[in-house]
């Protein structure tokens, strides 16, 4: 692929997510959302997201799904989706979960042996359900306060906690990490990064459609999935939004840019 959507070391997040901490004690104003004390910077990340995503990362997303047939891309979702079950196996034993650790193991086994490495999702076929699971959740499930809303470059709506579990993440990446060859690695890695946003294209539309301002459609999303920061101040409620559902297979590791939030 021509594409060069290539994500090689997340240090710069590292050092951003650490920078983000030690700001959270600076006050932002009386009006602030007390769910998103860090509200100024996260909406110049979003904005350099969104700006990336409309110049390079959607437009790659959009030419791929125009060139690319409908059962080629399940088979490459199904390929990176049986990888992520490794990781997640990883995770649910972490929990101590059996149930979820076993389905996870019969389904790499499956899936590898019979799938041809992942392309066919023979494990679903036979009702083995999937449970993805990353370190963010892993900490989460052991009590981890998720801290202050995050929104981090290229990445998206993130935590203080997620944010940590995402370096782990990556650490525990067969792509980033387990393949030596950097041609092979760099171009499964833009890989992943387009089909996974060509899966987004049409939660990415809804999106811009949905609202006047995406940077609190887009947050509002994220903290109702992955649970508001305690904060002592009380919140109004809020509307709850249902995206539409991505393409079959999930459990990629990581959403590039802003309009796949």
């Amino acid at each position: 692929m021509t594409s060069k959507i290539v994500i090689k070391r997340p240090l710069g997040w590292a050092a951003a997510a650490l920078a983000l901490v030690l700001l959270q004690g600076c006050a932002t104003g009386p009006n602030a959302n007390p769910a998103d004390p860090l509200e100024p910077f996260n909406r110049a990340v979003f904005k350099f997201n969104d700006g990336l995503d409309r110049t390079l990362i959607k437009p790659a997303a959009t030419a791929y799904q125009d060139i690319t047939p409908v059962p080629v891309r399940r088979g490459v979702t199904n390929f990176f989706g049986n990888i992520s079950d490794v990781w997640s196996l990883v995770n649910n034993v972490l929990q101590f979960k059996p149930e979820a650790a076993a389905d996870s193991f019969f389904r790499v086994t499956v899936n590898t042996l019979w799938g041809l490495g992942g392309i066919f999702d023979l494990a679903s076929e036979m009702e083995i359900r999937k449970h993805s699971q990353n370190f963010g959740q892993n900490l989460r499930h052991w009590g981890v306060a998720s801290g202050v809303y995050l929104v981090l470059p290229v990445l998206g709506p993130s935590s203080v906690r997620d944010s940590v579990g995402t370096l782990v993440d990556f650490q525990g990446d067969l792509v980033s990490q387990g393949i030596s060859r950097v041609p092979l690695r760099n171009s499964l890695l833009n890989l992943r990064a387009v089909n996974l946003r060509a899966n987004l294209l049409d939660a990415g539309d809804f999106l811009e459609r949905a609202s006047l301002d995406k940077y609190s459609f887009a947050r509002d999303i994220y903290l109702q999935r992955h649970g508001r920061p305690k904060v002592e101040a009380p919140t109004e409620p809020e509307e709850r939004y249902d995206l539409p559902e991505a393409a079959p297979g999930d459990g990629e590791p990581a959403a590039p840019a802003s309009t796949a939030q």
